[in-house]
């Protein structure tokens, strides 16, 4: 009876959860498509009857809450309601793509085939799934944009609900969408996703961290709307005379910014000045005058505060890729405190939070992805696509420069603009006008005189490139170009090469080897290579060809020897010394570890794993472990870009980890010292150290300039705890301004 009154209430549920889908897509501009979209609802709750989530509930609630992110976050029709409704239903039950288009058409199809997870080769075996799906989904993102915001949407409700997860899956999951997820739905205007999904990434992945920052932030909130009203009531006052229609919002800086800012600044908290921005959103008089309203309140609110002349950013008339417009102003409020404010109208509003997704709310009954700096992105990444990448992090990486770039405007030589992301080079510049001209390219003018290839653009730069036919690309322009495309191109073009010389090399091999009377096998090839100390066969080729290796005597003497040399192994055996039994045990396999489990770090186990050289962790640190191909486990920091790749390329060897040492092992740290020079300071900072602290030092290091010090301190402790006490007490010396832990 229990079980039916229960199954009465889920349906219930379901039906009350579908209907609030149904009204809150009836209040959109959109077409109003009830019929296919209850179709959609009825086919899939049909399909996953029975099913649960991890937390319990029935599976169908996952389908609804994405349709209903897709609707009301993101603001798309039916077609993609009907597609967020179906985006499970080919992986996890026997419908076929084939099944979803004889009942809801091939567009509906189409997208659900993005959506649908895939297994396979595109990577190989070594690589993980979700850089195949990832590979997939942007295969399928050239054809409809709607595709990536679906699986955006999808990823936005596993991360609110991703606790019901494992902690290593957590990681996982997190480590992906902070890698993956965030950057792209950053590129396509959702902000406000952007900001959650990052938000969701840290807190999993740095729980207490998370709280501190969010107490912090709550404790200060009075504080901050005092700052806010007084800043504000002049700008209204003075708003109100231009008979404008507006709204001004308060903005908090987001969690997960301000622990990026107190890490890559090495700021405590109490540091972070631009907490609040302001938003100014206004109603445009009519549609011509929206740009001319934007700089008319600028020019209103800078006569009430100084603005700040170098933080003028003018995004209404060059907007950003993402379709971003808006005007940001740095003004000093009364106080003496620098606040941003952002200008913008309801429209560039919309398209600020929605991104994309809110052309089709200016398209009455919905249409495609919108043109122009979209498009330009989306045949970049087809490019990347088309040429087959050997390795998956690769892939992720080479996708990831065009992910987080911002943008610079460069022009040409006949006066056109041309956008490029930040940091590009002149090298970067001549790949995106052809990769002809990228590849014979010597250097080139920029403001008309001669630079690098390596030379940073900056944004108003009129760059001018200049070729040669007799140049050749070169290994080291790898490190000369930051942008996707530059790089993919240079790395296609030297694989060829590579190629070449390694036939070339493998003939010569050949050639060698028939003179002297040898077999061309793998066993002899295998035998040459571990000679001189490659790795792989396409090594020696390599050598071979640009005469690195010269083939003779001793090639021969070691193949001549076959016979004698299989002797003296099998005659070794029997004379096995101690110690080397001794080692042989000890090289024993590790015993497997459970990724599903926490992983404790005692004192006892500790010595079997490598601690990761980049991050250098250290008991107390948020900390994960990494499998390798060996069967080795790397601990990292949970935040060390390292470990970042690693979680969103091969999620699946990631362990959760937790320290439970005891204060007996010591660890080696670097802290920074910044502060005033003056007589005594080293003597007081190696008293705090040694005498108080009981600390020992290995290195230290410091050096004054114009008055000004600067010192680096290796030192060993126990654990994290060590390192706040520690870093505390250096504070309170006088003149010291900053103490921070190094990572690496």
């Amino acid at each position: 009876m229990n079980d039916s009154i229960k199954e009465m209430n889920e349906e219930a549920m379901i039906e009350q959860e579908f209907q609030s889908l149904l009204n809150d897509y009836l209040k959109t501009k959109h077409r109003k498509r009830v019929e296919i979209i209850t179709k959609a609802f009825n086919f899939a709750n049909q399909a996953h009857k029975g099913i649960r989530r991890r937390s319990g509930e029935p599976y169908i609630m996952h389908p609804l809450a994405v349709a209903k992110i897709v609707c009301n976050e993101i603001g798309l029709g039916s077609t993609s309601i009907c597609s967020a409704l179906l985006h499970d239903v080919v992986e996890d039950t026997d419908y076929t793509v084939e099944d979803i288009e004889n009942i809801f058409g091939p567009k509906i199809a189409q997208i659900v085939d993005g959506l649908t997870k895939i297994s396979g080769g595109i990577f190989g075996d070594r690589a993980s799934a979700q850089a195949e799906n990832f590979k997939k989904l942007l295969l399928t993102m050239s054809d409809d944009i709607r595709v990536i915001l679906i699986k955006i949407a999808d990823r936005l409700h596993n991360m609110r609900t991703l606790g019901s997860m494992l902690p290593n899956k957590q990681y996982k999951i997190a480590g992906e969408t902070l890698y993956i997820y965030a950057p792209l739905a950053n590129r396509l205007g959702l902000y406000k996703i952007k900001t959650e999904l990052e938000n969701l990434s840290f807190k999993y992945e740095h729980p207490e961290k998370y709280k501190e920052i969010e107490k912090k932030l709550s404790a200060t909130a009075s504080e901050r709307e005092k700052v806010f009203a007084d800043f504000t009531a002049p700008i209204r006052e003075r708003l109100d005379k231009m008979g404008l229609k507006y709204r001004i919002l308060a903005r908090v800086k987001s969690i997960y910014s301000i622990w990026n800012k107190m890490q890559t600044k090495h700021v405590p908290f109490e540091e972070v000045y631009d907490l609040l921005a302001v938003r100014i959103i206004f109603e445009p008089r009519n549609k011509e005058e929206e740009l001319n309203d934007c700089f008319s309140i600028y020019v209103a609110i800078s006569q009430i505060y100084k603005p700040h002349p170098d933080r003028l950013r003018d995004w209404v008339n060059h907007p950003k890729a993402n379709g971003y417009q808006a005007l940001h102003v740095t003004l000093m409020n009364s106080n003496g405190q620098w606040i941003e404010v952002q200008i913008r109208s309801e429209r560039m509003n919309d398209v600020a939070e929605q991104g994309f997704a809110a052309h089709w709310k200016y398209k009455e009954g919905g249409g495609s992805e919108d043109e122009g700096e979209l498009e330009k992105w989306l045949s970049t990444i087809k490019e990347i696509l088309d040429d087959p990448q050997p390795d998956a992090m690769d892939f992720l990486d080479t996708i990831k420069l065009n992910l987080f770039a911002s943008e610079i405007f460069v022009f040409t030589p006949k006066g056109e603009i041309k956008t490029m992301p930040q940091n590009s080079t002149a090298l970067d510049f001549a790949f995106s006008l052809h990769t002809d001209i990228g590849s014979h390219c010597i250097g080139a003018k920029v403001n008309h005189k001669l630079v690098p290839l390596s030379h940073k653009l900056q944004s108003g730069d009129q760059v001018e490139i200049l070729t040669s036919k007799a140049q050749r690309i070169q290994p080291e322009w790898e490190s000369y170009v930051t942008t996707a495309k530059a790089r993919a191109k240079i790395a296609s073009i030297l694989r060829k090469e590579q190629k070449n010389h390694q036939k070339k090399g493998e003939k010569l091999l050949e050639e060698f080897l028939e003179k002297a009377g040898f077999k061309m096998n793998d066993e002899n090839v295998e035998k040459i290579v571990k000679l001189h100390g490659m790795s792989t066969p396409e090594e020696l080729f390599t050598a071979i060809c640009y005469h690195r290796i010269t083939l003779g005597e001793s090639e021969n003497n070691l193949l001549k020897n076959k016979q004698s040399t299989s002797w003296k192994k099998l005659l070794s055996f029997p004379f096995v010394s101690k110690t080397s039994e001794k080692q042989a045990t000890e090289t024993q396999p590790k015993e497997k570890i459970n990724t599903k489990q926490i992983l404790k770090l005692t004192e006892k186990n500790i010595t079997q794993y490598k601690m990761a050289t980049c991050c250098h962790p250290i008991p107390g640190d948020d900390v994960l472990g990494y499998i390798d191909e060996s069967g080795e486990l790397t601990i990292h920091k949970r935040q060390c870009p390292v470990a970042a790749r690693l979680k969103s390329s091969y999620g699946n060897r990631i362990v959760a980890t937790q320290w439970e040492t005891r204060k007996e092992k010591e660890f080696l740290v670097n802290i920074y010292l910044r502060g005033i020079d003056s007589v005594g300071l080293l003597n007081e900072v190696t008293r705090v150290i040694s005498h108080q602290m009981e600390v020992n030092i290995r290195k230290l290091s410091i050096e004054s300039n114009d008055g000004i010090f600067e010192g680096n301190i290796q030192l060993y402790v126990h654990d994290v705890e060590d390192v706040h006490s520690l870093t505390n007490e250096l504070k309170k010396i006088k003149n010291i301004k900053e103490v921070t832990r190094i990572e690496n």
